[in-house]
């Protein structure tokens, strides 16, 4: 049986260990990484609510600027709404009446990206990123056929979910993935939201059961909530059953609390095997999106032998803070994106393309 461990990054970077390690070619492994020890629960002081952390957010200016945060907010969304990053493209024409043409739809959305832009040039400027996130094109009127990448495959892997790394596409985008959940900072919630950066979030439930609520407001502002398993562990040296019991155990358990079922699973540390996969599929999971980049606070980690972002890649980073990284979220969000858009590629919404 094939044993497929991805990369030795990763999800590798558990709370108390470092983000770094050797890049792997998704060749056989049998030794499981070394496991970090379970993080405790974050400090209270440091969720105190959002009055506090806007008072203490240097990025945000003066105590009156935060008074007027929630505003800005939920302007915000309301772009995101009209916008159709979050829930599609708005359709021309409403029931009842006629249908915009080709022109007319097309000024619409020339005047909808402007609006959005406009907005994300103040808030770029507002948490400190050297440029305005780039737009995103519409997403396909299709989703891409997603295929396993070569060299990922397990033993009679036809008709399971496929792992990869990079959508198919020929658009400057790229995807920006959260793993686990440790670091609950409420400055991530209002800079992506502010910023209007699409992103989503991969779930242990280990760390993510002492505070649900976190969780349950970033899906409120459009984030999808996806499968990391319930304790995180090497999957390839459990049983069937026990990797069964973990996959759809936290499938059951976001259902639950968040009221979807997830449709992507990312096994914890990149690792998995005929088991993993089998597994996933029983209990719903259609896709096993990995990643062709890793972002850190301080600095970005490559797959690819030209250490470049590619059309589709997809971009791994953590729930992290000060404890483990040499920054914040928000200072890894700086980074991530000063790479990004220094390149030329726009962050677009995964579910739009899977």
């Amino acid at each position: 049986m094939l044993l497929v461990t991805a990369v030795g990054s990763g999800c590798a970077a558990e709370p108390g260990q470092p983000g770094g390690g050797a890049r792997a070619t998704g060749k056989s492994s049998a030794a499981a990484p070394a496991h970090g020890q379970e993080p405790g629960s974050p400090g209270r002081e440091d969720r105190k609510g959002e009055t506090a952390g806007r008072e203490r957010d240097g990025d945000a200016g003066s105590r009156e600027e935060g008074d007027r945060e929630k505003g800005r907010e939920k302007d915000a969304e309301g772009d995101r709404a009209d916008s159709g990053e979050d829930r599609g493209r708005k359709r021309a024409g409403e029931k009842g009446a006629p249908a915009a043409g080709p022109a007319e739809a097309l000024a619409a959305y020339a005047k909808r990206v402007k609006k959005i832009q406009a907005a994300r040039a103040a808030a770029a400027r507002r948490w400190g990123l050297r440029q305005t996130p780039l737009p995103a094109p519409p997403p396909p009127d299709e989703k891409p056929r997603i295929t396993t990448r070569k060299g990922f495959e397990v033993d009679r892997h036809k008709g399971l979910p496929p792992v990869f790394t990079t959508v198919p596409t020929k658009e400057k985008i790229v995807f920006l993935t959260i793993d686990d959940g440790a670091e609950k900072d409420p400055k991530l919630l209002r800079m992506m939201s502010e910023l209007q950066i699409p992103y989503s979030a991969f779930l242990s439930d280990y760390v993510v059961r002492d505070d649900y609520g976190y969780f349950e407001k970033m899906q409120d502002r459009g984030v999808r909530l996806h499968n990391h398993t319930l304790t995180h562990p090497y999957l390839p040296a459990l049983s069937y059953a026990k990797q069964k019991a973990e996959i759809c155990g936290q499938q059951a358990r976001i259902e639950k609390r968040f009221g979807k079922r997830p449709r992507l699973f990312r096994p914890p540390y990149g690792s998995y095997n005929r088991d993993t996969l089998r597994a996933a599929k029983s209990c719903g999971v259609k896709a096993v999106p990995l990643w062709a980049a890793e972002a850190f606070p301080d600095h970005m980690e490559w797959r690819e032998w030209d250490r470049d972002l590619h059309p589709g890649d997809i971009i791994l980073t953590h729930f992290r803070g000060k404890a483990e990284w040499k920054g914040s979220m928000p200072d890894m969000i700086r980074n991530v994106m000063k790479v990004v858009t220094s390149k030329g590629y726009a962050v677009a919404r995964l579910e739009d393309y899977v």
